[in-house]
């Protein structure tokens, strides 16, 4: 059969059984990209184990690109829907280091398969910025950090921390990176980029 054009919109699941094959068809491609990476990872294979025909696979994701970028989604508001409450009297930096050291830990734990996403996801952003997961992880990171009102300032400032964070993730990924060290990396660079947001309200309200 042949593959569909990578530039056709996906299709969206609207019915209940829609819904139920996307995420078979999501839950198969974690389980692949976990053993294989994204290289060595064939549709095929992902449509036969999630039980649907390579048809249906091709309409919700036109490329392996498009599948793990999904599924990177998928993980970024599972995390979402999982992170626990805020500390009492924790500042927004805090929030947002402990948050990400937990996305961090979940990454790593499976290697081959954060590449596949995070290729995915950095691949699909080049084509069009606003197809990725980064709306989304912001979004998740002011709720981590209790931000309920963000400036335009804050947003660049947390896009700047993912691309960071991004960048540390891949090269412990590359690099084998002691998860240890990773967590405290990151607390490092969420000290520092979103501190500067914490100083610049302190400076503001002496002013």
């Amino acid at each position: 059969m042949p593959r569909v054009a990578e530039d056709r919109p996906p299709a969206e699941p609207t019915s209940r059984e829609q819904k139920e094959r996307y995420a078979r068809i999501l839950r198969a491609a974690a389980r692949h990209g976990a053993a294989k990476g994204l290289e060595r990872v064939q549709m095929h294979d992902i449509a036969k184990d999630a039980g649907v025909a390579i048809a249906t696979l091709y309409r919700y994701f036109p490329s392996k690109t498009h599948l793990f970028t999904a599924l990177m989604r998928s993980q970024v508001e599972r995390l979402a829907a999982m992170t626990v409450e805020r500390v009492p009297d924790e500042s927004p930096a805090e929030g947002i280091a402990r948050m990400l050291v937990r996305a961090g830990r979940e990454l790593l734990e499976r290697p081959l398969l954060a590449h596949a996403m995070m290729q995915s996801n950095n691949a699909t952003v080049a084509q069009t910025p606003s197809a990725g997961v980064t709306e989304v992880f912001i979004d998740l990171m002011l709720d981590a950090g209790g931000i309920t009102d963000p400036t335009p300032h804050d947003l660049r400032l947390l896009g700047i921390l993912e691309q960071a964070w991004y960048g540390m993730i891949i090269s412990a990924l590359n690099r084998g990176t002691d998860p240890r060290e990773l967590e405290e990396d990151t607390a490092l660079v969420v000290s520092l980029v979103v501190g500067a947001r914490e100083a610049g309200s302190r400076t503001g309200d002496a002013a």
